[in-house]
């Protein structure tokens, strides 16, 4: 059940063009505040970034619900998240998603965010402690950057099947356009210009 506030912030979201019944439920079912610290849990129903330490920051639930919106997801899917940050974006796409693989470089975070997901019984979510998306096995059907890149890592593509989406935000002056990519069949990309925010950098690291 909802509370009064969160039911607050499921309006606030469909006045902002998020659409989709079944993101809005999922949204609507993760407790938020219970991904950020204690002393901010005041603002956790807010449409606001948060900080999660690290210099890391717990996107907007506006940011995160017209991202996941984008993925289009239908309930089967398997999913690569990269960035895994408080581990929220991930329980809502783990509503929507038959499989989520999120990954972390910040082993800090990592070890956070699963804890307590698993401590919230997210039974579909498997954890990577990593800044290299090579070490994700396999394509999948959809990946999701939660952080800002300067440029698309070319290689990213491999890493999305046929048919599949790409979500991620790219630099665009002083902040970041949100950009869907839709692989086809025969490897050619459409692109999208889903919206505007402000990311934390991307970083990718060497695999061990």
């Amino acid at each position: 059940m909802t509370s009064y506030i969160q039911q607050g912030m499921i309006a606030a979201l469909r006045n902002k063009g998020i659409f989709s019944s079944s993101v809005l439920g999922a949204v609507a079912a993760v407790p938020r505040h219970l991904f950020v610290s204690e002393a901010l849990r005041y603002r956790a129903y807010d449409d606001v970034s948060l900080p999660i330490g690290y210099g890391q920051t717990v996107s907007k639930p506006s940011v995160v619900a017209k991202m996941v919106q984008a993925l289009e997801l239908t309930g089967d899917e398997r999913v690569l998240e990269i960035g895994t940050g408080s581990g929220y974006q991930a329980a809502v796409i783990s509503k929507l998603a038959g499989r989520v693989v999120t990954m972390e470089r910040i082993e800090e975070l990592f070890l956070r965010a699963r804890s307590l997901l698993f401590g919230l019984n997210f039974t579909n979510i498997e954890f990577i402690l990593s800044g290299n998306f090579n070490d994700a096995d396999g394509v999948f059907d959809s990946v999701i950057v939660s952080a800002g890149a300067g440029i698309i890592p070319a290689a990213l593509f491999r890493k999305v099947a046929a048919g599949g989406r790409l979500i991620i935000p790219v630099a665009d002056g002083s902040g970041h356009r949100i950009k869907k990519f839709i692989k086809k069949d025969d490897d050619t990309v459409i692109d999208e210009d889903i919206g505007q925010a402000l990311f934390v950098p991307y970083v990718i690291t060497e695999s061990a």
